[in-house]
């Protein structure tokens, strides 16, 4: 845990993870952020690991740790009177209440902007949606496949544009990276409140997302006004900014933007003295003309060693250049150890996993996260922090609006 935003208590009403993304950030920064979840079906991720889509895990919720590390949960029933009213004491506790309810919703239930300011006039108000708060769609969900990976351009971007079938998306992908915008929008309202007493609405939209992320390419579109063309990589304009397979099937990524400085270099590393002045590839103009049998050239001589052979080959070069590794040898890669971008943390029951850090550190102090809450297991701690009596508490457990 860090310090940053020690004594900032934020409540999430929110499910999945586009939003409770952001809420994990916020409690890797230091806030006490508070996890409101159904006292009986709690937040639907709890029941995936059951369900079969969390598999070889070893028993270890992933889809749960991950967005939710750091924060505690209670249980509580928002549709009852009694239930809202345990909400609206810790809204007036609170400086940021943050959400991914549907406006219907929200209104239905009573915690819309207007409602949650009556009680808390200076609080952030934070909502995530899937399309934005104006037009046609502002009123309707979307998970990332639909708003941000499909809608966005994102799926198009990577497919081969050929009409075979783009790429799946991977897990919360466009989720994780629009809850780290939350939580930003969240610290920038922060430092205008404290500035100017004012509280802010903040509004993050898996699309919007999805715009900024996609903005070379969404801008380049506008102005040529056509799409962007697809990469080919037998044909890329800079040879040495390009991926190549290896004799074992792995794959190194190049990004030798100042081709002709590493071209000698990069040739003798290759064991390839002889394209250094080959007439076709001496320089990067020539390269650029010649780019397919240039591609072709070192096609054929990565191919022909494995990928230990020119890790090796490539130690100590000045140019910039790393291997495609796998989600699971990113456990095992030394800078990513050294700097602790996977910190280890145990489950409820004990079971010893890592967690990915989200990206930001201060004073060079790799993150120290907790696990995520079990289901309400922080309700009798927080409502006798409000105050609330051993028998209100129970009354509340017999009336079924806590858990």
């Amino acid at each position: 845990m860090n310090d940053t935003l020690s004594g900032i208590r934020v409540v999430e009403l929110a499910a999945w993870t586009f939003v409770p993304a952001a809420g994990a950030v916020l409690a890797d920064w230091g806030a006490d952020v508070i996890k409101i979840e159904h006292p009986e079906t709690g937040d639907p991720q709890r029941g995936l690991i059951s369900s079969g889509v969390v598999t070889g895990s070893g028993g270890v919720n992933h889809f749960v740790e991950q967005p939710n590390r750091g924060k505690r949960s209670v249980g509580i029933d928002t549709g009852t009177p009694e239930g809202l009213e345990v909400l609206m004491k810790l809204v007036e506790t609170a400086d940021v209440f943050v959400t991914n309810l549907l406006p219907d919703s929200r209104a239905r239930m009573g915690v819309d902007v207007d409602a949650i300011r009556s009680r808390n006039p200076k609080i952030i108000y934070a909502r995530g949606h899937g399309y934005g708060t104006k037009g046609d769609l502002a009123a309707q969900g979307g998970y990332d496949l639909a708003a941000y990976w499909s809608r966005g351009g994102i799926a198009e971007a990577y497919s081969a544009g050929n009409g075979d079938y783009p790429p799946v998306q991977r897990p919360a992908f466009g989720d994780s990276y629009g809850g780290l915008a939350i939580a930003a929008g969240i610290t920038a309202a922060l430092l205008k409140r404290e500035r100017t007493g004012e509280g802010s609405v903040v509004d993050v939209s898996l699309l919007n997302a999805a715009i900024w992320q996609l903005g070379p390419d969404i801008v380049g579109a506008g102005v040529l006004g056509a799409d962007i063309p697809k990469f080919d990589l037998s044909a890329m304009p800079n040879p040495v900014a390009n991926i190549y397979k290896t004799q074992d099937s792995r794959f190194i990524s190049f990004v030798l933007l100042q081709a002709d400085r590493f071209w000698s270099d990069f040739c003798t590393r290759l064991s390839r003295t002889d394209l250094i002045e080959d007439e076709r590839f001496s320089h990067a103009l020539v390269r650029f003309q010649n780019r397919v049998e240039c591609i072709t050239e070192l096609r054929g001589t990565f191919e022909s060693k494995p990928l230990s052979h020119w890790e090796a080959a490539f130690s100590g070069f000045d140019g910039v250049w790393d291997v495609l590794r796998t989600p699971y040898e990113v456990h095992n890669d030394p800078q990513v150890i050294a700097n602790g971008y996977l910190p280890r943390t145990s489950d409820s029951s004990g079971n010893e996993f890592a967690l990915a850090a989200s990206p930001v550190q201060f004073d060079e102090a790799p993150l120290e996260l907790r696990r995520a809450p079990s289901h309400g297991e922080h309700t009798d701690a927080i409502l006798t922090e409000l105050g609330l009596s051993e028998e209100e508490i129970i009354e509340l457990k017999i009336s079924s609006a806590i858990l």
